[in-house]
């Protein structure tokens, strides 16, 4: 590996769109200004010189940014052996206290120490994009940005990187950039720290284990976590929050954190397919995105666009033809064991049960119908194979042709699936063929699967051999954004499961529409243990900062087997429309349990998925979360709380609505004897008129919640 290093005194680049000046004030929009400081070792002094000076070695040179606000500080500096440091201040308050910068390489020695600063340059950015579907519709990004050059002093010497640290009032984001084509760079792993300042409580669930992403949330001492996925959600001692994630995620691996001591996480990268380094990367490039969102509380950290921000913009120009829509499917019954994926007597893809879902989709207005097990390679043992699956030749009993034209005569999309039983290699193989193939029978998203266990997937290496990697290790990463790009090209939206964690770049691939990557609510049909009461109030203060999640919701039969079962009320499976959030979302149950309650299921009917606003009005980790959205067609809002194994009453200011307008609130709350034990079923559904300076007392069962939908008053109702 060999590094070029950049002459003495060279002026950096921080070539930002729209850059603005570092200053005390607020930016203003579209002005650039930047400002460079190369430091340079001093020459030797006289002996006379050494004889008038105290003999004090000098401090060691440091740079410093603050947020926008100046609620953040951070500085980087060098120890006296050379290593790379940084820390962060809130309002004056250490948050992280001096955490190690640099790289473990797997042929070299590592970049860790004696380096010097040998130059910095900061920044600053404040524009407002638009989303094409989102929580929000437009988005500011306000940043104060640093760029520190390290660079290497004694042997190997000559080697240098660029740290690019982005100060948001909400947060943190850096990255490693390599400016020179230092040829092939392979990295065992990396030595960056977060060093907290205190301790208090944390929300994780491990990482490097069997079961990918799809674990219980654990509560507990910060200074207890073990291997942590990312986001990691902490609570310090003080009340203040941080998320801990990465954005970008691209030809890379994914980040985990282990902790170190007592307080401190290491960066872990996933390991590379046979053991290969962790990542091998060849040319000028940067790393993901390292992030830490802040808020003084958990809706602060949900409020955050900061991931979103920190991922390049849109790459495909006009994405007219990314739809959020609601589905149904051919999907519930197989978890149910009352169809199967593979061909026989209950084969539930059938020319005649997707029909059925056609009529009624059609009926009630749902734009998709998912199909799974339609193509050939379902018989035998497929988990963690997948060798058998053939992406474009359906099952006999299955007619593609005549059931997409009937779909569309309707109104009605079909939705694709992809199982690729973990082999990614097979699929890719396929790749081209099997979208172009969903494309000419009129499929515009596709849902694809992984399931396989993890250090498991079948991957190919960049010398075209298959290999045993993770589903979040670099061929992993690259494997998935192939699969958006060769999609977007036949503009098809992509839903992966089992996949590689959401960082954000559905900004910059916006058919990357939603994922699963956590527990969904499929564990509700035989998981063990089930998802518990809580899980919803964890997920959106952890796996969903991360993003839009297919969680799956809508069940409406809570009984689904000895053991398990949906813990939850049916007030709470409406709510986790508008709390759980995805631009696609499934109605997950069986049809005819809609069609036997036509009540609450008018709340599923009316539900958008594209909105124009979100407000987390309260919640708590684990606890309860408050939630309002504003839907992006038109001028109602839907509100949505849910509750962990506890009853509770919450209020809840209506003051987003607007000022001078009269609403009819649609409640749909659980009943006075519901509870997700005892009678999951006891919703009470009624009308009243609000306004903005109204407050609601939400009544919550245990295990149970409330969705709203507010219709200003005197226009007719959709």
């Amino acid at each position: 590996m060999t590094f070029r290093m950049t002459a003495p005194g060279l002026r950096l680049t921080t070539a930002l769109a729209g850059v603005l000046a570092l200053s005390a004030a607020p930016a203003l929009a579209q002005e650039t200004t930047t400002q460079t400081t190369t430091v340079q070792s001093h020459a030797p002094r006289t002996e006379s010189e050494v004889s008038q000076t105290p003999a004090a070695p000098a401090p060691a040179p440091v740079a410093r940014v603050q947020s926008p606000n100046g609620v953040l500080t951070l500085e980087a500096s060098l120890t006296g052996e050379g290593r790379p440091l940084y820390r962060l201040m809130r309002q004056g308050t250490p948050v992280l206290t001096d955490s190690r910068l640099g790289f473990l390489l797997a042929d070299a020695p590592k970049l860790e120490r004696n380096f010097t600063i040998a130059a910095q340059a900061t920044s600053s950015h404040d524009d407002t994009w638009e989303q094409p579907w989102g929580e929000r519709q437009f988005v500011r990004n306000r940043y104060n940005e640093l760029r520190v050059t390290f660079e290497e002093t004694k042997a190997p010497g000559g080697r240098q990187f660029d740290v690019v640290f982005r100060l948001y009032d909400d947060g943190l984001g850096f990255r490693y950039e390599f400016t020179e084509n230092q040829g092939e760079m392979r990295i065992a792993d990396e030595l960056t720290e977060f060093n907290l300042a205190s301790d208090g409580e944390a929300w994780w669930i491990p990482a490097g284990e069997w079961n990918r992403y799809e674990y219980l949330y654990q509560k507990t001492p910060i200074s207890s976590v073990g291997r942590a996925h990312t986001p990691i959600t902490v609570k310090l001692d003080s009340s203040l929050h941080i998320a801990f994630h990465e954005a970008a995620l691209v030809d890379y691996s994914g980040m985990w954190l282990r902790r170190t001591e007592t307080t401190g996480f290491r960066a872990q990268l996933a390991p590379g397919a046979n053991g290969a380094p962790a990542v091998v990367r060849t040319g000028p490039f940067t790393t993901p995105w390292r992030t830490l969102q802040i808020a003084d509380n958990a809706p602060g950290l949900y409020m955050s666009d900061l991931i979103l921000n920190l991922n390049e913009p849109n790459a495909l120009g006009d994405v007219d033809w990314v739809e959020p829509f609601k589905y149904v499917g051919i999907w519930w019954g197989m978890h149910l064991g009352t169809w199967s994926w593979a061909s026989g007597p209950i084969h539930g893809a059938t020319t005649e049960n997707v029909q059925r879902y056609i009529d009624f989709a059609a009926k009630h207005d749902i734009r998709g119908v998912l199909v799974e097990g339609w193509n050939v390679g379902w018989d035998g043992d497929w988990f963690g194979s997948g060798a058998d699956m053939d992406f474009d030749q359906p099952y006999p009993d299955f007619d593609m042709e005549y059931l997409t034209n009937y779909a569309q005569e309707r109104g009605v999309r079909l939705v694709g699936h992809h199982e690729t039983g973990g082999n990614a290699a097979h699929y890719e193989r396929q790749l081209e063929d099997a979208m172009a193939y969903y494309q000419a029978n009129g499929v515009d998203a596709v849902k694809t699967g992984y399931v396989a266990d993890a250090g498991q997937a079948q991957v190919l290496t960049s010398d075209g051999t298959v290999a045993w990697g993770w589903h979040d290790g670099q061929e992993m990463v690259r494997h998935h954004l192939r699969v958006v790009e060769v999609a977007a090209r036949h503009e098809i939206a992509v839903n992966p499961h089992e996949p590689v964690k959401d960082t954000g770049l559905r900004r910059t691939y916006p058919n990357w529409v939603s994922r699963e990557g956590a527990r969904g609510l499929e564990y509700a049909a035989w998981g063990q243990p089930p998802n518990p009461p809580e899980h919803e109030a964890n997920l959106v203060f952890t796996r969903m900062l991360s993003g839009p999640f297919d969680f799956t919701p809508g069940i409406f039969r809570m009984n689904t087997n000895p053991g398990s079962g949906v813990q939850t009320t049916l007030a709470k499976q409406l709510a986790d429309y508008v709390v759980i959030y995805s631009p696609i979302q499934m109605l997950a149950d069986l049809v005819e349990h809609y069609e036997a309650n036509p009540e609450p299921f008018q709340f599923i009917k009316d539900v958008p998925t594209d909105w124009a606003d979100t407000r987390v009005l309260s919640g708590e980790i684990g606890d309860y979360v408050v939630m309002a959205r504003k839907d992006r067609d038109s001028d109602d809002w839907y509100l949505g709380a849910v509750s962990d194994e506890f009853g509770r009453v919450l209020p809840a200011s209506l003051s987003f609505l607007d000022e001078g307008r009269r609403y009819t609130a649609q409640i749909y709350r659980d009943g006075p004897t519901a509870d997700w034990q005892a009678n999951p079923y006891d919703i009470v559904i009624e009308e009243r008129t609000v306004t903005a300076g109204d407050t609601l007392d939400l009544q919550l069962a245990p295990g149970g919640g409330q969705a709203i939908r507010f219709v200003p008053q005197g226009r007719a109702r959709r």
